[in-house]
């Protein structure tokens, strides 16, 4: 059996995971490049009982560019920053 799991992402909403053993890889693919699937965390391919991540792969042929490594990390870094400094300000 094989099928994938979309994670997707919603800020502070909380995630969800699209699991659908009916779709298959290039339906998940057109699926990212309409637009359905925004906000990928992670894209896996489950086959029997091993486990791939494919997201690069994925996002690479739908031709969306691949999320910088801790993007959100930065966001995050940024809030923090601005909160610290709003703290700190003279009243």
């Amino acid at each position: 059996m094989q099928y994938f799991v979309v994670m997707i992402d919603y800020g502070r909403r909380g995630r969800e995971a699209v699991v659908d053993p009916e779709v298959t890889r290039r339906e998940v693919v057109s699926r990212v490049t309409s637009g359905e699937y925004k906000n990928i965390s992670f894209i896996h391919e489950i086959v029997d009982a091993c486990v791939e991540d494919v997201t690069a792969e994925i996002l690479k042929e739908a031709a969306l560019p691949e999320p910088a490594p801790g993007a959100a990390e930065l966001q995050a870094n940024h809030f923090d920053h601005l909160r610290d400094l709003r703290k700190h300000e003279s009243v």
